[in-house]
């Protein structure tokens, strides 16, 4: 397994007695980090968080800012974003033993914060990157698309669907 782009490892006894951490990503990293995410560039990124131990594990509170250049899913046009994203994470020992493999369990929204703790420490910086990850925009679309595609060629959705087929047919007189 390929090691992540961005380690910030945080072992339980750190935790323990509390821990504040502000990291500001350098530009190696950050260009990293863009190439796993598909992103054009990654100009800036930057991770707060106040990190404490709790029962059965650790937690980290905190938010990634970043400056991201993403690429428009319709025509590859660079699109630049601030985000702003806060986290919520726990991270525990023993979650997967929770229930069995054929059991269903449903999870509240509260749930989909929590990670299982590997050992005795958490990597704070994957769990960034994971953050930024879901804070992307999954389709992001640059505001001039619909003209550039237009003026070359391309039909709009209500162009090209099956109503606009019927539509041109309308007021055709029938063989």
């Amino acid at each position: 397994m390929t090691p992540p782009e961005f380690s910030y490892p945080v072992t339980v006894p750190e935790a323990s007695q509390g821990r504040s951490v502000k990291l500001d990503v350098d530009a190696e990293l950050r260009a990293g980090i863009a190439k796993r995410l598909d992103l054009v560039a990654l100009d800036r990124f930057i991770v707060t968080a106040e990190v404490r131990a709790i029962a059965g594990g650790i937690e980290a509170k905190g938010a990634i800012e970043a400056d991201v250049v993403q690429s428009c899913a319709a025509t590859d046009l660079p699109i630049s974003a601030t985000l702003n994203e806060t986290f919520d994470l726990r991270f525990l020992r023993d979650i997967a033993a929770a229930g069995g493999e054929e059991e269903e369990v449903e999870i509240s929204s509260a749930d989909c914060d929590v990670l299982p703790l590997e050992g005795e420490r958490i990597d704070l910086g994957e769990a960034a990157v994971q953050t930024l990850s879901l804070a992307l925009d999954p389709f992001p679309r640059h505001p001039d698309a619909d003209r550039i595609l237009a003026e070359k060629g391309v039909l709009s959705e209500e162009q090209a669907g099956p109503f606009a087929a019927l539509a041109k047919l309308r007021g055709k007189p029938s063989a």
